[in-house]
């Protein structure tokens, strides 16, 4: 009776050990290995958002992101600085930012042709 208990307790603490070990047959040399390989789904990659940039380049934290910050941090805001400050503040903040992304965004949709419909027949 003495015995049960330890041998108990010892096979409790085994199982999980055992679960996460990959099986002998799976290991063994002689099974072939399936030709189609489940990979693992690939990890999801954070997509920063425009605030988070802007955030992480600021390295100042006054709300003003300047040319050489946009060129460390903000390289896409760093190649149309000229463009985006406007003002000729010598920064740029983020509504800044914002301001010029929509009037880009404005530009492209009226340089696109307008849409025509087919004509019924």
């Amino acid at each position: 009776m003495r015995l049960v208990l330890p041998l108990a307790a010892l096979a409790l603490l085994a199982a999980p050990a055992y679960a996460q070990t990959a099986p002998a047959a799976a290991s063994s040399p002689t099974m072939a290995a399936p030709t189609t390989a489940a990979k693992p789904a690939p990890a999801m990659h954070h997509r920063e958002t425009m605030n988070e940039r802007f955030t992480k380049a600021n390295t100042t934290h006054d709300g003003h992101l300047t040319l050489a910050q946009a060129k460390v941090g903000y390289p896409t805001v760093a190649k149309r600085f000229t463009e985006i400050d406007a003002a000729k503040n010598g920064y740029v903040t983020e509504e800044d930012i914002r301001a010029w992304e929509k009037a880009a965004h404005d530009r492209r949709q009226a340089a696109k042709p307008p849409a025509t419909t087919p004509p019924k027949g």
